[in-house]
């Protein structure tokens, strides 16, 4: 496996998991209680950056490919399962 993957995997296995790990809106703002509308928004934002982070390692190495809907919605469902242990840890596993 070539660094740049193994890179890549492991930077979106954190980023999936950081919006359930803290209760600050992106790390920085503390609101309390986060809803679950505030984790769906920060998983997306994190998806984008992740994303770009993997376009900038595809351009190193190799032309940057064009790719339809169905390669981000695959990318997005491999983030969400990237995201269960977090998602486990906070809701699963709250005590009351």
């Amino acid at each position: 496996m070539n660094n740049s993957v193994a890179l890549l995997l492991v930077v979106a296995f954190i980023a999936a998991n950081l919006p359930f790990l803290t209760t600050r809106v992106a790390g920085m703002f503390d609101r309390g209680a986060k809803h679950f509308g505030w984790h769906l928004l920060e998983l997306v934002v994190l998806f984008g950056l992740v994303g770009l982070l993997a376009r900038f390692l595809e351009g190193r190495h190799t032309p940057v490919h064009p790719q339809n809907w169905q390669f981000y919605v695959t990318t997005f469902s491999l983030f969400l399962v990237f995201a269960f242990p977090g998602f486990v840890g906070r809701y699963f596993w709250k005590r009351r």
